[in-house]
């Protein structure tokens, strides 16, 4: 059996009955007649921009947003606002998010828990990954199974790697790529069961990272970054408005880095480009076109032995810099192209039609050597290599109408939508084997035995459409309300070449969500709220019947305050989330499973940001999170904690200009998470890191030095299993040059 990877030049015939439709509902929106004058987009300010987030005085660009939207303009229809975009909200205390409702909404009348990484936030921390900028939200545990060059992430204490967004559309499941942080304006994370309008996703939450956009003001920003491990990073953020009134525009953002890492033999590559275009039909239609193109290589750094590391080894104490793989085994080299599309149109001031359209390809091929069980003389461990073939091409689609209306004392503003999308997935694998690793005197470059036919391949398509009803209703005096329905159904084709077996899983499910805000005091509310997700699972039980999807319900209540300027947000959140239908071993039938597993989630989320008056900026963050196995076939795990999951944890990151240094600011901050527990052998210990940095801006240039784990701590951040753990990286340093004309 051989195999090929299929690339893929132009959208597949199959999307055709997907695309149609969608082309007519763009021509309609762009030929229908408008009477109602709508006020230009005003120019985007300097802070909606990585380098013009620090104005040439040092001082951090104002957040005029927050301080205009007023309580008497709740719901500003100023201007048309591009569906997965508030780009005037930003800097250390923003008010505003879209993912909560798929249209604008402020925090404070928002019932669910959701917070917002800002640019300004992300170039302060100099960070580099998604892992490291949602560092400071409580509640996500960036998941380390080493620096394999993955996007992992934990949300309330449930695996939400595959519940990352791009502008409101999904990605691939199979990713093997990380999003560049240097292209999105922020990352948006919305917590809990969150299926009402984004179908299929975890029940931990998910992420939305909302793109850099044209402006409407001319630039060229660039940056210079060198590091530890010969790490270098060049950026550039080029803006050109084509029209006079600058709402047709060409924007290039790339970046080209290069790295080494501490674990010996490691290293990664990256190239990535995307330009975006914003045409001008009209003031009341907007368009943006979307592209991208990456091209990543590197070595994966699976983590190391814990056995003379974490764990005493009778044999001697390991060198945490030991690589456990083999770089003669090769690496990953993938490559991935996006194209896509969103649109806005205003036919009068009641009524917005909005559409986000997406095609990506993927392909590449990866290799990696893990490390397995520990040999009796605890000095050799056993290892495996795998080969893998990716080939993977998505569409994605969301069509809504946003509808604005009083129906006597209720003010409604309805989204009610159809997203719907289709993938094809070529993924196979070689199960290869290969030496142990002598832990105490590693050899490299040995020979791996890998088998003529795949033992892993079979090719799927994936079909899945969701129709949502959302309704943000607002009565009283500060009452608001946030209900919604979603009906799902998804089909899957798969064929296993392998096993030459074919088969066809079908589900459904309809989900719902509702929530109660009560302003109490001018910029306080509470707010009570339930909501549900699911997620099918692939597979059969003994019996041939398919798995039916994995489900999520969340009960939550909250608390959240916003300044009258706008410089001091805050929010308290107390939930209770459940897992069903977790597939577990069953009992009877070895080597079969059973979806009769249950785990669940509580806890306390504090988050507070701040803009204040002094030059001091600050986000904060404290999570109590105690996640369990509730229900199990094995016993050994029930009542447990879910695998490395701190129960507590909190973050600071503050920024500081002093009055009498206008063109310096200083940064200080860290994290501190509790022992994380699990039904591993071991259990890694708490730790507390410390963040540092200093920045100079000049008339148009800007010098920042970085300082992460400053007090150079050691310890474990993350484990695969019980026979690998992750070490964190030590104390790395930073130096970057910004310049802006």
């Amino acid at each position: 059996m051989s195999f090929r990877l299929h690339r893929r030049s132009t959208l597949p015939r199959q999307c055709a009955p997907v695309l149609h439709p969608v082309a007519i509902a763009v021509f309609i929106a762009l030929s229908a007649p408008s009477s109602i004058a709508l006020a230009q987009t005003p120019p985007a300010s300097a802070s909606t921009s990585a380098s013009a987030s620090v104005a040439p005085d040092g001082t951090t660009a104002p957040a005029a947003p927050a301080e205009a939207a007023s309580e008497a303009e709740p719901r500003r229809m100023d201007s048309v606002v591009i569906y997965g975009s508030v780009q005037r909200d930003t800097g250390f205390a923003p008010t505003q998010g879209i993912t909560a409702g798929k249209a604008e909404m402020r925090l404070l009348e928002t019932p669910r828990s959701m917070s917002v990484v800002t640019r300004e936030v992300m170039d302060s921390r100099q960070i580099t990954n998604l892992q490291q900028a949602l560092q400071t939200v409580p509640g996500v545990s960036p998941v380390n199974f080493g620096r394999r060059g993955f996007d992992d992430i934990n949300i309330r204490g449930f695996r939400s790697t595959e519940s990352i967004l791009i502008d409101g559309l999904v990605q691939s499941p199979g990713m093997w790529t990380r999003l560049t942080s240097y292209a999105y304006e922020r990352f948006e994370v919305l917590k809990g069961a969150s299926s009402i309008l984004y179908g299929q996703v975890q029940p931990g939450g998910l992420v939305n990272a909302v793109s850099k956009r044209p402006e409407t003001v001319r630039r060229l920003d660039g940056g210079v970054d060198i590091g530890s491990f010969n790490s270098r990073t060049l950026s550039a953020d080029i803006n050109e408005p084509l029209s006079a009134n600058g709402r047709t525009a060409l924007r290039i953002t790339a970046q080209t880095s290069d790295g080494d890492d501490a674990t010996d033999q490691v290293w990664r590559k990256d190239r990535w480009i995307s330009p975006s275009l914003s045409i001008d039909f009209g003031r009341d239609t907007e368009v943006v076109i979307f592209s991208s193109y990456s091209h990543s290589q590197w070595i994966r750094q699976q983590g190391t032995t814990p056995y003379g590391t974490l764990l005493p080894n009778p044999n001697g104490t390991v060198d945490r810099r030991m690589f456990t793989g083999d770089t003669a085994f090769g690496g990953y080299d993938v490559e991935q192209k996006t194209l896509g599309y969103s649109l806005e149109h205003r036919f009068d001031p009641a009524l917005t039609l909005r559409q986000g359209v997406r095609y990506e390809e993927e392909s590449g091929t990866g290799n990696f050597v893990a490390l397995q069980a520990l040999q009796a003389n605890r000095r050799l461990q056993n290892r495996s290599a795998t080969r893998q073939y990716l080939d993977y091409d998505l569409l994605a689609t969301d069509t809504s109408l946003l509808y604005r209306a009083d129906t006597g004392p209720v003010a409604h503003q309805v989204v009610v939508g159809l997203d719907a999308r289709r993938g094809h997935s070529r993924q196979g694998s070689r199960a290869c084997t290969i030496a142990p690793l002598d832990l105490f005197s590693p050899q490299y470059g040995m020979p791996a035995t890998c088998p003529a036919n795949l033992t892993a391949f079979a090719p799927s398509t994936l079909t899945v459409a969701g129709l949502y009803l959302q309704d943000q209703m607002k009565f009283g005096a500060g009452w608001t309300a946030l209900v919604g329905l979603r009906r799902d159904h998804s089909r899957e084709r798969l064929e296993d070449r392998v096993r030459n077996t074919q088969s066809l899983k079908t589900d459904a499910a309809t989900v719902g969500s509702a929530g109660l805000v009560k302003e109490f005091l001018p910029g306080w509310s509470t707010y009570v709220s339930w909501s549900e997700s699911f997620l099918p699972v692939s597979g059969q039980d003994f019996d041939g019947r398919g798995f039916v999807p994995e489900t999520g319900k969340q009960y939550e209540w909250g608390l959240k305050h916003e300044s009258a300027d706008g410089r001091l947000t805050g929010s308290l959140a107390v939930f209770d989330l459940k897992r069903r239908n977790v597939t577990t071993s069953d009992p009877v039938n070895t080597g079969f499973s059973v979806q009769t597993g249950e785990q669940q989630s509580r806890g306390v989320e504090l988050e507070v940001g701040a803009r204040l008056k002094d030059g001091l900026s600050l986000t904060a963050g404290y999570a109590y999170t105690d996640a369990r196995v509730t229900r199990d076939n094995n016993a050994a795990i029930l009542g447990k904690p879910i695998n490395l999951q701190p129960l507590h944890a909190a973050t600071l990151w503050a920024l500081y200009k002093p009055a009498a240094l206008p063109n310096w600011t200083l940064g200080l901050g860290g994290r501190a998470v509790s022992r994380q527990r699990g039904n591993l052998p071991f259990a890694l210990p708490g730790y507390a890191v410390v963040d540092a940095s200093v920045g100079y801006a000049g008339p148009t240039w800007r010098v920042n030095a970085g300082l992460k784990n400053l007090l150079d701590k050691d310890y474990f951040d993350g484990a695969i299993n019980a026979n690998v753990v992750s070490p964190a990286l030590g104390r790395t340093w930073t130096l970057s040059l910004q310049l802006s004309y």
